[in-house]
């Protein structure tokens, strides 16, 4: 599988399909798709994989969106795109790495301690507060954002 990963640009139509799979709000996934940078994992030509990038602080970037198509899952594809996004961070002399998740994405969780985020706080009734329907994942209520942070070399 010669899978590429390469910036999307508003030209060539973001994967909103893809987007709302990681963020149910289309209003909260077009803001800050406008505020950073979206790139797409491409297999034959076609994006089933995305994450986006956006600048957060001085030296700080910040994941905020991250997915794979449902029949691409579990093939390290997610991975991938989270280690080109550190790897965007430092070519960027970016300092920090940020990510946010859901209480309930047990797999997301995982998956960012791999590749080298540690927690760092929880923003409780994150999804609550700022999402008008309850999100529900693994058979967990997700209210609480647990937020995670990767410091680069």
């Amino acid at each position: 599988m010669e899978l590429e990963i390469r910036k999307i640009t508003q030209a060539d139509g973001f994967p909103y399909d893809l987007l709302l799979l990681a963020d149910p709000s289309r209003e909260i996934v077009e803001e800050y798709v406008k505020r950073g940078d979206c790139y797409g994992a491409y297999l034959n030509d076609e994006v089933i994989g995305e994450y986006v990038l956006i600048r957060t602080r001085p030296e700080t970037v910040e994941i905020v969106n991250v997915a794979v198509q449902e029949d691409y899952q579990g093939r390290g594809i997610g991975k991938r795109l989270v280690l080109h996004a550190i790897e965007s961070a430092k070519r960027e002399n970016m300092k920090t790495v940020e990510i946010g998740t859901g209480n309930s994405g047990v797999q997301q969780l995982a998956l960012y301690q791999k590749c080298g985020f540690r927690i760092v706080g929880v923003d409780p009734d994150f999804f609550v507060r700022h999402y008008d329907e309850e999100i529900y994942e693994n058979g967990i209520q997700c209210r609480d954002m647990v937020r995670l942070r990767l410091e680069l070399p």
